[in-house]
């Protein structure tokens, strides 16, 4: 038999090697020594660490450390390029941009051989997958640079803006966050990781190349320290952060109360669901895509399998099958399936988590064959016999380790896959477009992929729910991300009220009637206050006017389990919503006489005009709750992706003490338009507006638990509704160091939130009517679908 037919009968691979020469030449050309590229020069290099090919465990370069200094310097270059940058009209920018993707794809296997040798990523995926994508990023948002000013009228950049990058996806994650910042008008600091500096260092080269003014892009190497110095700086005005949760949330803390934007893309542990009527070969060929593309080491792979019971065995056969046919190895060879993992640390790290799994009752199995005699390679594995509570199904391993359980019914599919603390990503099989379209909104997860995986373009967001973080990448979305309002510049800062006069002794017997406390409002009933104490409420000069229930942490636990049991708000149509608006509206316009007068007991201010305002924006929020919806996106795939518009789930507003009526009102009508369950705090000094208010909502059809109303201080309560993890998102109006305490306490489950941080925000202004807190109050899924030939 000859050789050709040997091969068909076969069907072996033989090696197909890509030649490094290009890389290994530019490396040269640079002496292999870098130091960090500032103000549109390169610096000497510094201290100096090693930048090692996993694959071989040679060093290719060494990366400068850098340090405080450093990331000092290249801020002050960026602030200064800012303002010249920020003039440019979006049309001159968006040339830039494009230059730049012109670039990369015209240098594109230099930078796929150096992200494969730096990372050790199969060529394959560089070369087909990372930087065609690179290139569409920069074609994508140098449209949205010329188009910017029609699209988001009213916003400008942050300015300085502070990136640091993970090692996975070098070269792309640089682009995910380079591009629309530049597409706005800011500048940038971007620390790239230090496992995986070069390809930053090349684009580095590349803005040069093409005349980028000097100080626009600005790129630090270095440890953890020197994305410290980056999120610590003060003179930086958002940060993006891509990376694990654990650092998420340290920089959640460091950056609270500082009023710097925050985006955060964490880290994930996303189910990969395979329904029994699904085509199962191709959601074996799925399943290799969505867990050993780039070895595992993506924060959306599909790490947890839940397949049906029914077909649990004959699946589980099949995917052995196709992992005893993977190819293991040298990850410049265009033959292979699994490279080389980042590093030594990665690689122990996943031994150790796989010993702690088995220590739990797991059971492993691996496919035969050898593995190369050197390098950071791992076997891919199968997981299975585990629970719920298995190490190895509740934490991200970030390697080629996949974990499987069954499931019997789609409800018991949808329990298993959103049990974990994370969200970013979820994939479903069904042949069933009914099922399909069913689970997918019940998947608590920022993207869905629905016959298929891993599908990524510059048009459509990507980001997480929960503690995968907030913020979005890509996308309408994404763009927004590095814009804010522009009048937010002019807000001063707000002066405190002066507490009513107490008359008399502060004797709690002391009381003008038998009985003036109102109670709380919680699962629609009223409620005593848990902790049995009452706060009085004084008019303005002094006079008791009324009593509150002191709310306390089981007034909260209570609350937000009311509000958690009425979820099925949000599945409500917006029609329905929109018309319960409507009557909150109507019966609060009924009582406006009442209304006034209890402002006016409690302020001392003629509250009519207050009344009339909050009516007006019951009727602008019920007008928005079937009109702020989502976009069907069509990528360059053979798929549609609907960015579909959900709410964030249980809200916890602590309004403001000033407007005790239209306060609390132009916060929660938004809230509930979009679908949230509401946990509201009133005014502390004029709770009862809000306390008589209850009394609308029993008149106008709101479902029980929608609306809970919990009085007492407002930022005590504040601290527990932000350390409460099942609330999953929190506004609060008060102080800046409230704002600081808020921020900081959310950072157990990376609730979002937004806080006035001791500013004067005036809700009666007409720019609170609109998407400012709709924007807020949901978050955007983007749900991917098969679509044509």
């Amino acid at each position: 038999m000859n050789k050709i037919a040997e091969i068909f009968d076969s069907l072996d691979y033989g090696p197909a090697p890509e030649g490094p020469d290009q890389a290994i030449a530019w490396l040269d050309s640079r002496g292999r020594r870098f130091g960090h590229f500032i103000d549109g020069q390169w610096t000497a290099p510094g201290k100096t660490f090693s930048a090692d090919n996993p694959a071989t465990g040679a060093s290719l370069a060494e990366i400068t450390d850098g340090t405080p200094e450093d990331v000092d310097a290249a801020v002050k270059a960026a602030r200064a390029a800012f303002k010249s940058w920020s003039a440019l009209s979006g049309y001159e920018r968006g040339k830039y941009l494009y230059a730049i993707a012109r670039m990369v794809q015209k240098h594109s296997r230099l930078f796929a051989v150096l992200e494969t040798m730096d990372n050790g990523k199969p060529i394959r995926e560089s070369r087909d997958a990372d930087i065609p994508l690179v290139a569409r990023h920069f074609y994508h948002h140098a449209g949205w640079a010329t188009h910017l000013a029609r699209e988001f009228p009213g916003h400008e950049p942050y300015g300085v803006c502070g990136q640091i990058i993970p090692w996975n996806f070098p070269l792309l994650m640089l682009a995910w966050k380079i591009a629309p910042a530049l597409a706005a008008g800011n500048t940038v600091v971007l620390k790239p990781a230090e496992f995986t500096s070069l390809t930053a260092l090349l684009f580095a080269e590349i803005c040069e190349r093409i005349g980028l003014p000097k100080g626009v892009v600005n790129i630090v190497t270095g440890e953890g320290d020197t994305g410290a110095a980056i999120v610590n700086h003060p003179d930086i005005d958002k940060i993006a952060f891509t990376g694990s949760t654990e650092v998420g949330k340290l920089i959640r803390a460091a950056t609270a109360g500082s009023g710097k934007g925050l985006s955060l893309e964490l880290g994930g542990k996303s189910p990969y669901l395979v329904f029994e009527d699904a085509d199962l070969d191709s959601a074996v060929e799925g399943l290799v895509e969505a867990i050993w593309f780039n070895q595992g080491q993506v924060c959306c792979a599909g790490s947890r399998l839940l397949v049906q019971e029914s077909i649990e065995e004959k699946f589980i056969a099949k995917v052995r099958r196709r992992m005893a046919s993977l190819r293991v190895g040298d990850p410049l060879d265009k033959s292979i399936d699994i490279g080389a993992m980042v590093a030594p640390v990665q690689v122990e790290r996943i031994r150790d988590l796989m010993k702690k799994g088995i220590a739990e009752g797991a059971h492993v199995y691996e496919p035969d064959g050898p593995l190369p005699a050197q390098g950071c390679f791992l076997k891919p594995a199968l997981v299975t016999n585990v629970s719920p509570a298995n190490t190895l199904v509740a934490e991200e391993i970030f390697g080629p380790v996949l974990v499987a359980m069954s499931f019997r019914t789609p409800e018991e599919a949808v329990a298993l896959a959103n049990n974990t603390r994370y969200g970013l990503a979820a994939t479903l099989w069904s042949e069933n477009i009914n099922l399909a379209l069913d689970i997918a909104p019940r998947l608590k997860a920022g993207v869905i992929w629905i016959n298929g995986t891993n599908q990524f373009d510059a048009a459509v967001g990507f980001g997480g729910y929960k503690e995968s973080g907030f913020g979005r990448e890509g996308g309408r979305e994404g763009m927004a991300a590095y814009l804010k309002p522009s009048w937010e510049k002019t807000l001063k800062a707000s002066s405190p009220s002066a507490a009513p006069a107490k008359a008399g002794a502060a004797n709690p017997l002391d009381a003008a009637q038998i009985d003036q406390t109102a109670k709380m409002y919680i699962g629609g009933k009223q409620a005593r206050p848990d902790s049995g104490y009452s706060r009085p409420v004084f008019g303005p000069k002094g006079e008791l006017v009324g009593e509150v229930g002191e709310g306390n942490r089981k007034d909260i636990r209570n609350a937000v389990e009311a509000a958690r049991a009425a979820s099925g708000w949000a599945t409500t149509s917006a029609h329905a919503r929109a018309q319960i608006l409507y009557f909150l509206a109507e019966n609060l316009d009924y009582r406006r006489d009442e209304f006034a007068a209890r402002i006016k007991a409690q302020t001392g201010r003629n509250g009519a005009e207050e009344v009339a305002r909050a009516v007006e924006r019951l009727f602008a929020f019920a007008g928005w709750a079937d009109k702020y919806d989502g976009a069907v996106h069509n990528a360059p795939l053979r798929a549609i992706a609907a960015a579909m518009v959900e709410p964030l789930g249980v809200l916890g507003i602590v309004a403001p003490e000033a407007n005790p009526l239209l306060g609390a009102v132009a916060l929660l009508a938004p809230a509930i338009a979009m679908g949230n369950s509401v946990v509201l705090v009133p005014s502390a000094r004029a709770p009862l507006s809000m306390t008589d208010f209850y009394q609308v909502l029993e008149t106008s059809d709101m479902p029980s638990g929608v609306v809970n109303i919990v009085t007492g201080d407002g930022e005590a309560l504040a601290k527990t509704l932000a350390e409460h993890d099942g609330v999953d998102g929190l506004w609060f109006m008060g102080s800046a160091a409230g704002s600081v305490m808020v921020e900081k306490a959310s950072v157990g489950n990376l609730k979002q939130t937004w806080t006035s941080r001791g500013l004067a925000y005036d809700l009666s202004d007409e720019r609170f009517a609109g998407d400012y807190f709709l924007a807020r109050a949901t978050q955007v899924k983007n749900v991917w679908v098969p679509y044509g030939a």
